[in-house]
């Protein structure tokens, strides 16, 4: 039997997690890119974080700490939806639901720790700084955002999971699967960047759905 209290904290925890990348794409569309931090040689990104610091360390906390906190509580409650009727989609599924979550969690704290270091370094030692930039920010990526597996085989597993048992809604599994390929798609490299933004947009949708879904529907 479903745990409600569980079913109602990854409602609110899949809120959240729109809410991050939400706020995620609205800093990186209103500040970040305009302000050239994707852009241009390692030493101007340098020199941004330290004119950005505050603002950049926000939004570390908010993209990575805080999602990967409610990750872990929706893939809770997720299994504890699906295992009565799709146990094994909903073991697997999970399992990589949470180390999609500590890989979010890692790609965090590196981040954090780039952010200072580089930060730190730049006035004594501006290509130092420079450098080091470039190699923690290939580290960050590599962990979090430069291909999205285990984000993208999470979501396929669960919604293929929910599909097969007549669990969430149908045409929400069937937008968890596409998310789910184009995650995947991210592994091409002339798929990546249409495969990435698919993940990302989408899954705005999904999170916020799921959310209110688990909130609404009794266990």
């Amino acid at each position: 039997m479903m745990n409600v209290s569980l079913q109602k904290a990854g409602g609110w925890a899949g809120l959240v997690a729109g809410g991050t990348y939400i706020f995620g794409f609205g800093l990186l569309l209103a500040v970040f890119a305009p302000g050239g931090y994707f852009e241009g040689e390692a030493a101007d990104k340098v020199q941004f974080m330290i004119d950005n610091k505050t603002l950049l360390a926000v939004w570390n906390f908010v993209i990575w700490i805080t999602n990967s906190f409610a990750m872990v509580v929706l893939t809770v409650a997720l299994y504890d939806r699906l295992k009565g009727g799709a146990p094994a989609l909903a073991a697997v599924g999970s399992a990589y639901g949470l180390i999609w979550a500590g890989l979010i969690l890692a790609a965090g704290m590196v981040s954090n720790i780039s952010l200072a270091a580089v930060t730190g370094m730049a006035a004594s030692d501006p290509e130092g700084a420079a450098t080091l930039y470039l190699a923690l920010s290939h580290v960050e990526n590599g962990i979090g955002g430069g291909n999205e597996l285990a984000g993208g085989f999470w979501v396929l597993v669960i919604s293929l999971g929910a599909f097969l048992s007549n669990q969430l809604q149908k045409l929400l599994n069937i937008l968890g699967m596409v998310i789910g390929a184009a995650g995947l798609s991210t592994l091409i490299a002339g798929a990546s960047e249409i495969g990435g933004s698919i993940f990302g947009l989408g899954f705005i949708v999904w999170f916020i759905w799921a959310g209110v879904y688990l909130l609404r529907t009794k266990a």
